[in-house]
């Protein structure tokens, strides 16, 4: 028949699956006449063979009515008692649902067709007569006329007069007696159904990666699609989203999108409410997709037959057989798949019902050591894991406090400004504020709701996106409260719409996963387990020498009933999130409004917006921006409102994060957070980063910086409040408030008393007066920030999570108030636990006073501590009287870090006895210039390593003095020979001055950069004449750049040749591709720039050498971050600088050098170049490439640059361990033969530990996510 479907699968004559196998045989004599007929219409004669076209047929009688039609030998899938009478039941349900077919389809008509799969060659052919090929998925409303692939044959069906009841019959006699032809002719596309069949069962891999270039180029077609199922599933619109995936299945071009996951999802709906019939079509149309199914197939499968309490245990059986032949177990089910609420115990139920004593095998993963941390997970019979200072109930309830601020999703706090006293101004302006947002507030509700009738209305079935899904995921008020919040924030100079968009869109998300994980009953599973995981923090439990992650994997593996915690949630892409905030920002522009006399009654009354779409400039390019009105301005800043509101992952935590155990499981308890921070949009870093196997050193170092509790320096944040409510301070880096901001002149530029140059002049002056007020309300926004986080935590104890960016450097999770702040926030913070000085922590604490100060940096240990110990008095006077006294502190280079290091010291020297003194200050051990220290050892530069004390030496180097050294030599010389400039530098090259450029240059600064860096501190010394500033500024960075090629000859070979092997690898640059993204606001352009398929050589040449050494940095840090946790000391690190209690500064020293030397003594640039050589220079890339090119690519990659003669001739000691060799690396040899011996020993990269993985953390990471750099 032409209006029913004919629905084959694609295997079907080879294979047979679940809905295949629930049979057994009858004879023919059981059979009746329609079975009979059924039979003989069965088997079609095509190019001269017979082959069995179809085995079974779904056809769709109404919405909730399905009749399964099916071949004698599959007749007792029906449990009846009688053949005969079944099939009687069938005949006459088939022609009485048969007209409702034919009505439902009637703007849809088409010639049926069905596949003949014959050795994998697929013909369309005509359906038979039989009338049993119908769509196994069409749900009861009309879709639209839609495009097809499947070819037209060569009759179609006209209307006439007939009516409908006549013309079905006739169809039906006349494809009876018509031949079906081998082949139809031909192409044009026409509406489809959601059977539609699918040429090739198994996509080639060229089209499958194909398909992904254009889904990143489309903005992550399939995330898309993923998402907006998944919300449409949660905001409880089923039809919506069963509708939306038939659209996609209906058109091939749109189905080679489709992955089993997205079937998947439609039937774990169906299995919640038990609907077998349901799973069963869509099981067929993954057999159309020419998809397999998957675990997640199986699963949903299995959760349904264990809801359905009839459920026979044949099908069951037969159900986990299909998935044996499919390479699957049960145990697969339970150990992959994620399952939500009662899923898993559904499953189990199943599967209990034919086994009735089994029981999931749930193992730990088989995790892979790198060769660098062997030992430590090995060996671990001395080590000592720290214990928190708390008890076990007080973290269950620190525990239950951080829980419902996650569920709020927000947190209002007062602000440090409220200790104002309110004046009757701004208590006017504050009630004025309040009456107006509860206005909006009622305004955008009823906006809303409009706006989602209106996108409700669009046709479902359509194949397009549309916003109404994400829209509905929470309550309106909850959008219209994210709405009000965003008004508050905004600055008063305005905002690009993008960036408003994409952090309104990110708000949303974040509050659809924390309810997500509510409704998939996450919370109360997660309660139970952390309660059990505070067994191994708590100090009143016993020892256990278990990692974190080891422990939190163990007690999820006991406690695996209920639903998953790790997977649960999918990411939105980055333009569902920006078109989503967007239409948010819309809506407030078109809706919000004020009256024009609110603050002036003689102004003329009229309703104004309160905020502004306008454009303007950055460079060249033109950015929509979102300005508040001025007089909403002026009302925020007279009300000074004393409650500050934010997101809840923005805060510190109040209890211990959740140990990271997997890429996408940590950190927070239900807030969604990464491992890895990544560029918006971005999912090339995302995809590598699952693909590494060996991440667990990573995972266990951000565990261990994550315990680390802290607590606010209390004293030392009065102070600070007190200067920030009085004017600030910018010698003490405290923003002033923006009354002290210069005013912006006004003038009439119609005036024709002024010049052209005074205008000019006095256009400038605006410019510039405005940029002054919008920089100092930024640093005054910051820093009331910062500080009313700080003061709201004043009387906790709180923890940073940690992640990472893709070299390994990591940081705190909260982005306003953490460690790897300024001055002022690293002088709020102190370790929550104490520990006793000992006998060399007061040492240590002036040691690390005289550090902050910039003071004695060439002065041996010995000399620091005699010159804290003259200092004394000044010490004491600074901690007694800050303000009022002596002010010693304030010229350091690190004034308030200083000022708590003074009553620190303080308070120790006047103690009973200062050795049993309880501390809770942070000492710091910063390195010295630790990338040239990397650069140094890996090119075993002995000068170079000398002066960044790498060396055995009487006295500590400063690499930045002995720089400004030799460039004063320089400055000598070149004064001597009449150098005009030369002579004018005299007594003006000082360590401040070059040292940026020096700290930068080893992470790519180029001259330009380099010199305006000696530019700005040039104009900072107030003696310097003006004049000569851009000519010096020149001739001081050559200097620079010269004296340190001189100092560190390998360390500049091997950044040279690394910029030179980067610029050969990547010759060619694709520009980026762009999104435009229409809003009836403005058109947004999205640039994707960081997927590209050919990256940018000369950001890759620029970028290469930092984000090496950066990795080596990293790597550094985590190695001593492990054994620091494994020697039981406290330890946080910024980057290079390392923190820990002044008791344990030595043992956290003598750490330190002995992994900088482990880390050292691996042949890195040897790996690299292995690495590099099998990434480019074997397979399918180095096929594309011509001989000569191929060649000289080979010898650039297998020449590893030359290493100091002293270092390799010997071994040598150095100040990281009286004990500790630097290591030779072996002799280079020459390129061909070096490529000549690996092609004889059939070189493979085994992706294991000896793989460098530079990339993050440099010995951690395999060296298939060495890609990393490079996307």
């Amino acid at each position: 028949m032409s209006l029913l479907r004919v629905c084959a699968f694609a295997k079907c004559v080879s294979r047979r699956t679940l809905f295949d196998k629930c049979a057994v045989r009858v004879s023919p004599a059981d059979r009746c006449p329609l079975c009979v007929s059924t039979r003989d219409g069965g088997v079609r004669r095509i190019s001269g063979e017979a082959v069995s076209v179809v085995r079974r047929y779904v056809i769709v009688l109404s919405h909730d009515v399905m009749v399964l039609l099916i071949l004698p030998a599959k007749l007792h899938l029906f449990p009846v008692q009688s053949r005969t009478s079944f099939c009687n039941v069938v005949y006459s349900h088939w022609i009485f649902f048969s007209l409702s077919v034919l009505k439902a389809r009637i703007q849809q008509l088409q010639p049926d067709v069905v596949l003949d799969v014959h050795h994998a060659n697929v013909q369309f052919v005509k359906a038979p007569s039989s009338g049993r090929g119908v769509s196994s998925g069409k749900g009861p409303k009309v879709a639209p006329k839609e495009k097809t692939d499947i070819p037209k044959s060569g009759k179609t069906l006209k209307k006439n007069k007939l009516t409908k009841e006549e013309r079905l019959p006739q169809k039906i006699q006349k494809n009876v007696k018509e031949k079906p032809s081998g082949k139809s002719k031909g192409s044009k596309k026409v509406g489809t159904t959601a059977a539609a069949a699918t040429v090739n069962p198994q996509r080639p891999e060229e089209e499958e990666e194909d398909v992904e270039v254009a889904a990143a180029a489309c903005g992550d077609v399939q995330l898309s699609i993923r998402s907006y199922l998944e919300a449409c599933v949660f905001a409880g619109d089923v039809e919506r989203a069963h509708s939306f995936l038939l659209s996609q299945h209906r058109v091939r071009s749109r189905r080679k999108l489709l992955n089993t996951d997205f079937y998947n999802i439609m039937m774990r709906v169906w299995a919640k409410k038990g609907t077998l019939n349901q799973i069963g079509r869509i099981f067929i149309l993954l057999e159309e997709a020419g998809l397999k199914p998957n675990l997640g197939s199986y699963c949903t499968a299995l959760e349904c037959m264990g809801r359905n309490p009839g459920c026979q245990p044949k099908l069951i059986t037969r159900c986990l057989r299909q998935m044996e032949e499919d390479g699957l177990s049960a145990d697969d089910l339970f150990s992959q798949c994620v399952f939500r609420q009662d899923e898993r115990d559904m499953v189990l139920k199943a599967v209990h019902l034919v086994q009735p004593d089994y029981k999931p095998r749930l193992h730990a993963r088989a995790a892979q050591c790198p060769s660098l941390v062997q030992e430590f997970y090995t060996q671990r019979a001395d080590h000592q894991y720290p214990k928190l200072d708390f008890t076990q109930e007080e973290l269950q309830e620190r525990f239950r406090q951080q829980l419902r601020l996650e569920e709020d999703c927000t947190v209002t706090i007062d602000s440090v400004e409220a200790a104002k006293p309110v004046t009757d101004h701004m208590a006017k302006m504050r009630k004025l504020l309040a009456d107006h947002r509860a206005q909006w507030q009622k305004i955008l509700l009823q906006a809303l709701r409009e706006s989602k009738m209106i996108l409700a209305n669009t046709n479902t079935k359509d194949y397009r996106l549309n916003l109404y899904p994400y829209l509905c995921v929470l309550e309106d008020r909850e959008y219209v409260d994210i709405m009000i919040q965003s008004v508050a924030s905004l600055p008063p100079s305005g905002e690009s719409l993008k960036i408003l968009g994409r952090d309104l869109g990110h708000r949303v998300y974040t509050k659809y996963c924390v309810q997500q994980k509510q409704q998939n009953q996450v919370v109360e599973k997660l309660r139970n387990i952390y309660n059990a995981y505070t067994d191994l923090l708590a100090k009143d439990t016993k020892e256990c020498i278990v990692l974190p992650s080891e422990y939190w994997g163990r007690l999820e593996r006991e406690q695996s009933s209920g639903p998953s915690l790790q997977g649960g949630e999918t990411h939105w892409p980055y333009i569902v999130s920006v078109e989503l905030g967007i239409y948010m920002v819309d809506m407030m522009v078109k809706n919000l409004k004020m009256n024009s006399d609110v603050l002036n009654p003689a102004f003329e009354r009229k309703l104004i917006p309160i905020l502004y779409h306008m454009y303007t400039f950055r460079n060249t390019r033109q950015v929509g921006f979102i300005k508040p009105h001025p007089i909403l301005i002026q009302m925020q800043q007279d009300a000074m409102e004393s409650k500050l509101t934010f997101d809840s992952y923005v805060m510190p935590m109040l209890c211990p994060p959740v140990p990271w155990t997997s890429v996408k499981f940590g950190a927070y308890l239900l807030t969604p957070s990464k491992l890895m921070r990544t560029v918006e949009g971005a999912t090339q870093h995302e995809v590598l980063l699952e693909k590494c196997q060996n991440l667990l050193p990573v995972l266990d170092s951000l565990n261990q910086l994550g315990n680390c509790a802290w607590s606010i320096n209390k004293p030392l944040l009065d102070i600070i409040i007190s200067i920030f409510n009085d004017r600030g301070s910018d010698k003490l880096d405290i923003p002033p408030p923006l009354s002290e901001a210069p005013k912006i002149p006004h003038f009439n530029a119609q005036d024709p008393a002024y010049t052209s140059a005074e205008k000019a002049h006095m256009k400038r002056d605006v410019i510039n007066a405005k940029k002054k007020c919008s920089e100092m309300h930024s640093l005054r926004m910051d820093a009331l920030y910062k500080l009313s986080i700080a003061n709201h935590m004043r009387d906790e104890i709180f923890w940073f999570p940690h992640n990472m960016d893709f070299r390994g450097r990591t940081y705190p999770c909260p982005p306003y108030f953490n460690h790897l702040g300024s001055d002022v926030t690293r002088a709020l913070l102190l370790f929550a636990e104490g520990k006793p000085l000992g006998p060399k922590g007061l040492d240590w604490l002036k040691i690390h006073l005289v550090n902050l100060t910039g003071l004695k940096k060439r002065s041996s240990l010995e000399g620091r501590l005699e010159y804290a110990n003259s200092i004394m008095e000044d010490v004491l006077d600074s901690a007694d009287n800050p303000l009022n006294g002596n002010k010693w502190w304030m010229n350091a280079d690190e004034p308030w870090q200083a000022l708590g290091c003074c009553m620190e010291i303080a308070n120790a020297v006047r103690s009973p006895d200062p050795t049993n003194f309880i501390s809770n200050f942070p000492v710091h051990q910063d390195g010295s210039c630790n990338g040239l220290q990397h650069y140094a050892a890996l090119g075993r530069d002995v000068i170079g390593a000398t002066s960044v004390n790498l060396m055995p030496c009487e006295m500590p180097q400063d690499v930045y003095s002995g720089v400004a050294q030799q460039v004063e030599e320089f400055r000598v010389r070149d004064a001597q020979s009449g150098m005009k400039i030369a002579q004018v530098l005299e007594g003006f090259i000082s360590r401040k001055v070059v040292k940026q450029t020096v700290m930068t240059v080893v992470y790519g600064v180029t001259r330009y950069g380099g010199r305006l860096q000696i530019e700005k501190r040039l104009k900072e010394i107030e003696d310097f004449p003006k004049e000569h500033v851009w000519d010096a500024s020149h001739y001081l960075v050559r200097m620079v750049f010269s004296g340190l090629k001189e100092m560190f000859t390998g360390t500049r070979e091997i950044q040279v040749r690394s910029m030179h092997l980067i610029t050969y690898m990547f010759s060619s640059n694709k520009p980026p591709h762009s999104i435009h993204l229409k809003s009836t606001i403005q058109l947004i352009n999205l640039q994707i720039s960081h997927d590209a398929k050919e990256p940018d050589t000369v950001k890759q040449k620029n970028a290469f050498p930092p984000n090496f050494i950066h990795s080596l940095d990293s790597t550094h840090m985590m190695l001593t971050a492990l054994h620091c946790y494994s020697a039981g000391l406290t330890f946080v690190s910024v980057h290079d600088c390392f923190w820990t209690h002044a008791l344990t500064v030595d043992t956290m020293n003598k750490i330190c050098r002995e992994q900088f030397v482990a880390l050292h003594s691996q042949p890195i640039l040897r790996e690299l170049s292995d690495f590099l050589l099998q990434k480019y220079c074997t397979g399918a890339e180095a096929k594309n490439k011509k001989y000569q090119e191929y060649r000289r690519l080979m010898l650039l990659l297998a020449k590893v640059p030359q290493t100091g003669e002293s270092a390799r001739s010997r071994p040598r000691h150095c100040w990281r361990g009286p004990t500790c060799r630097i290591l030779p690396s072996p002799n280079c040899t020459e390129g061909d033969s070096y490529v000549l011996k690996l092609r004889s020993e059939g070189y493979q990269d085994d992706g294991g530990c000896h793989s460098v993985g530079f990339l993050f953390p440099s010995r951690f990471i395999t060296a298939s996510s060495c890609r990393l750099l490079f996307a």
